[in-house]
Parts: structure tokens; sequence; C-alpha cells
């Protein structure tokens, strides 16, 4: 019985070693794909490819050049760390020395290894070192660094989500980065307050356009989303402004408009920090208002007051927000791009404004080279 015993716990003992040896190489696998762990199964698998190269060019020289050590170079200076990285330009150095040694001097035929090849195998891994280099400094692997940005233009995304409205009423936004890049120095932050009887909004305009505003965007963005429905509505952009002076940028301000609307009556409340005044569709009159408080840009100066304009939304009205992007050209003052915008917008008043965002950013400043956003609120007959 003891002999029997032993004999299937042989086969138990195994299995568990080999489920040990999985999980630790499963582990192993994800921490390095996730940028936390060592990267020693990389620097394995491209040594092995060293030799591997070597001799297929020593084989078959026609068809395998020497250069072709590059391509475990280039795919080290992306998946390895700095100190395994010159471990690998040592294999490779080594593989040429050999190649050299087998084929013979470069004189006498063709697939030698040239100076040339010397000269591109060196320079490619120097490319690759200087990424290396970058990747270490900064502490996101290439392979989390694709992943990273996409994670921010998400968050933005969602931050800049705007709620759901009851019945009768209607929203949409659209937002166009400058240069078609993910990242806009434009941004929306939006709330339902007060048991969801009142939708607060807030479209800010950070300076600067695309990448160079997007990473304050995401930072502003989480602030004032969290700023907002925390305070009562005129103190939102007092602390907005305390908040943007304290992070003491050397391109730190920012423009930003305010709107409480009352989503049982449609009256509301425009607070603008520096911003282009609001535009209001009178379905009544079929004519445009501007609407547009007093108050100065966000991080100039402390104590800042913003004075409120307050208006109401009737049944058929539209109020739209929008950057100075959708607007302001070269070529054109501030004046004759507002025009075009209503003039733009004239279009949807018998249809509907469902979808218009996206259209008038494309027929107003579809090709200008500046972040543009635009929102929509409608208040339906």
């Amino acid at each position: 019985m003891a002999r029997g015993a032993r004999l299937d716990a042989y086969p138990a003992r195994l299995r568990r070693s080999v489920r040990r040896v999985k999980v630790g190489l499963r582990k192993s696998g994800v921490d390095y794909f996730r940028g936390d762990g060592s990267d020693w199964i990389a620097l394995a698998g491209l040594l092995l490819t060293v030799p591997a190269i070597t001799l297929l060019t020593v084989a078959t020289p026609v068809w395998a050049d020497p250069a072709a050590l590059v391509l475990p170079i280039v795919a080290g200076g992306l998946l390895l760390r700095p100190a395994s990285l010159l471990a690998l330009y040592a294999a490779a150095a080594g593989a040429l020395i050999v190649e050299s040694a087998v084929l013979g001097p470069y004189p006498e035929g063709a697939a030698r290894v040239t100076p040339g090849t010397v000269l591109v195998v060196a320079a490619c891994g120097l490319f690759g070192l200087l990424i290396a280099q970058f990747r270490a400094r900064v502490g996101v692997p290439w392979r989390r660094g694709g992943t990273m940005l996409f994670d921010l233009r998400e968050r933005i995304r969602v931050q800049s989500a705007l709620p759901r409205l009851p019945q009768g009423w209607h929203h949409e936004m659209a937002l166009r980065p400058a240069g078609g890049q993910s990242f806009s120095g434009d941004f929306v932050v939006a709330a339902r307050t007060h048991g969801g009887r009142t939708l607060e909004v807030v479209l800010t305009d950070v300076s600067g356009k695309g990448m160079d505003a997007g990473s304050r965007a995401l930072l502003l963005s989480g602030a004032f989303g969290g700023l907002l429905g925390s305070l009562p509505p005129h103190g939102f952009l007092p602390a907005a402004n305390g908040y943007l002076l304290r992070q003491d940028w050397d391109e730190g301000f920012a423009t930003s408009i305010h709107l409480v609307l009352d989503l049982d009556s449609g009256d509301y409340e425009l607070l603008s920090a520096g911003h282009l005044p609001a535009l209001q569709l009178h379905a009544g009159s079929g004519r445009w208002e501007e609407k547009s408080g007093e108050g100065p840009l966000l991080g100039v100066y402390d104590g800042a007051d913003f004075h409120p304009v307050k208006g109401s939304l009737r049944p058929g009205d539209v109020l739209m927000l929008f950057t100075d992007g959708l607007v302001e050209a070269a070529d054109r003052d501030i004046a004759e791009g507002i025009d075009r915008l209503t003039g733009e917008a004239d279009r949807y008043v018998a249809s509907g404004f469902e979808g218009a965002a996206w259209h008038l950013i494309e027929a107003c400043a579809k090709d200008v080279n500046d972040d543009r956003a635009l929102l929509l609120i409608t208040r339906e007959a």
C-alpha cells in the first residue's frame, strides 16, 4: 500500500510542479507586458535570434545579409532596458566578428561584412539605446505607453459625457482637436445637481492647442469635475480660478463658461471667465441673441469676480456654447465668425438640431488648426 501510494503521489507532484511553472511563466509574461516585470524573457529570446541569424548568414549569404542583425537590435530598443540592451549589443558585435571571420574579407566577394554593414548596425544600436534611455527616464515602457495615452483620451471623453436630460430637452456636443489629434485643450464637464432638477455645464478652453494643452486639459477636467456640484454655482469659477493659480504654469490661463440651467422652468444663469458669449435662438422671433456674463480669464489674478447673466429657454429655443476655434480665424474677426455660425445654424431650425453640432463644425471650421468645441442645448417645442 505504501509503495502504491508513493507511485500515485509522483504524478500528482509532477502535475503540481508543471502547474507552478506555468503559473510562474504566465505571471512573468503578464507583469512584463504591463511594464512591471523583468525583461529577461525578451532578452533571452533576442539573444537566441542572434546566433540563428549568424548561422543563416553563413549558410546562405545570398539570402541572409549580415545587416539582418539590425532586426533583434531594433526589437531590443523597443523591448529591453538599457542595461539588457548592452548585452544584446555585445552579442551582435560578436556575431559580426564571427561572420567576418567565416565569410572572409569583404574585398573578396559579395555578401560579406563591410564597413557599411558595421555602420548600419551601430547606427541602429545607437537609436535603440536612445529610445530605451528615454523610456527608462519617463518610466513608461513602450508596451504600456500607447495604452496609457489611450486611457487618458478615454478619461477625457468620459469626463466630457453629458448627463441624460428629462423628456423635452435635447443636448449634444462635438469636439474637434487641432491637427486631427486625439487630445484637445477644449473640454466639457457636466452634472445634474439639486436632485437632478438643475443641469450645470462648464465649457473650458485651455491656453494652447492639441497635445500641448491636452495634459493640462486632462488635469483641469478632473479638478473641475470634482468642483462642479460640490460648490454653489456662484462659487465654482472663483474656486477654479484659485486652483489654476496654484498650478503656477508658465502658460496657465484658460477661458471658461458656466451654465446653470433649471430643467423645470428653463431659467438659466451664465457665468463667464473671459469666454466668448453664448448664443440663444428665440423660437418666437427666430433671432439669435448673445448672452455673456462678466469675468476675467482663469489663472490671471486672485480674487476675481464673476457676474452672471440670466435668461430663459422657452419651448423651441436653442442655446449654443462654443470655443474660439469655431469662430476665430486669421482672415476674419470673431464677429464675422459668429455671424457665419448663426447663419449655418439657421438651416437646422425647421428640421431640428439633432446631429447639428458635428455638421456645424464641419461647415464653419473644418480645416482650422485650432481646438473646436460646440455644445447645443435645445428645449423641444
